[in-house]
């Protein structure tokens, strides 16, 4: 699930990260929590993480949160896994009214306790009734909420969607292809014309400029859990959904035995392999050689001597 903020409340939200975006987080959340457990909707307790983002391709202010969501909860009674129906989980659009409701309702209560800043050409926001306008025009726009099944379907590639989505930032070195004559140039993919990937180029100093825009206050936490993954009651509630799932149970504070991976049996027998070559996992499946990594040149602590490089062998069972 991802639900985003309309532009207009992107320069308010540069002057006030921390209120914006925790507002962001709260509405999002208490939105998928309230219409999942309609019984009208899905009827559950559901369980979910938020990832806070704030750029877009271009380097744009485009504040969002990915929701990653298992397509189910517990029964509001306790007693059964509630599974969504297949390729639907919830009405993307019940969940952007009702998420736009939920978001404004909090910034004005912001607003009413002084805790909002205003500067500059936002400066005329601070009257109540400007800033009343402000919101009755936000209340007219349409709010995306985006919902899809994640890439493949097993848990491997779910673990690979977070991993990439997580721990990002705006952008990554590898989309960097030049600074020459004072300005970057960098790759970017243009979403209105079909993903086209495309390059462009800033100035540097407006390129620092749109990177610094990403960066969020000291403190403040960009991953968050809800739900049955809320931190004081993850185990115990974890361990309610195994067990309505009827899948293995794991102690608190473990994490569940993988299995172990399957390999195809070698002619030569396990006991003729050095030891070094075995597969670690199935303990009959041979090693094989990848390729060898380059390390980096070390220098001898001692005398300050640049020793030779050494190499790491990559290895695989399959």
């Amino acid at each position: 699930m991802v639900f985003t903020l309309p532009d207009a409340i992107g320069p308010i939200a540069l002057q006030n990260p921390r209120v914006i975006y925790g507002t962001l987080f709260r509405a999002a959340a208490e939105t998928l929590l309230q219409i999942a457990a309609d019984p009208k909707h899905l009827g559950a307790d559901i369980g979910f993480l938020s990832v806070l983002h704030t750029w877009g391709q271009n380097l744009h202010l485009h504040p969002h949160v990915h929701c990653v969501v298992p397509g189910g909860g517990i029964s509001l009674d306790g007693t059964r896994w509630g599974a969504c129906r297949p390729g639907f989980f919830l009405p993307v659009r019940v969940l952007s009214r009702l998420y736009r409701g939920k978001f404004l309702a909090f910034l004005l209560k912001a607003f009413e306790h002084g805790r909002l800043r205003f500067h500059g050409q936002q400066q005329g926001l601070a009257e109540p009734t400007a800033f009343q306008q402000w919101i009755g025009a936000l209340r007219q726009k349409k709010w995306v909420v985006y919902a899809k099944r994640p890439f493949g379907s097993g848990p491997e590639q779910v673990l690979k969607y977070l991993a990439r989505y997580t721990h990002r930032v705006a952008i990554s070195n590898r989309r960097l292809i030049a600074l020459e004559e004072g300005k970057v140039s960098f790759q970017w993919k243009d979403y209105a014309e079909g993903n086209q990937p495309k390059v462009m180029e800033l100035e540097a100093v407006e390129f620092i400029r749109r990177f610094l825009q990403h960066v969020v206050p000291s403190g403040f936490v960009r991953i968050r859990h809800y739900g049955f993954l809320a931190n004081r009651h993850r185990e115990a509630k974890l361990q309610r959904c195994r067990e309505l799932l009827s899948v293995a149970t794991v102690t608190p504070g473990q994490t569940a035995p993988a299995e172990p991976k399957q390999c195809e049996p070698e002619p030569e027998p396990a006991a003729a392999m050095p030891e070094w070559q075995r597969c670690p996992s199935c303990g009959q499946g041979r090693m094989t050689w990848v390729e060898d990594i380059a390390r980096p040149h070390a220098v001898a602590e001692t005398s300050g001597q640049e020793l030779a490089p050494a190499t790491a062998r990559t290895w695989d069972s399959s």
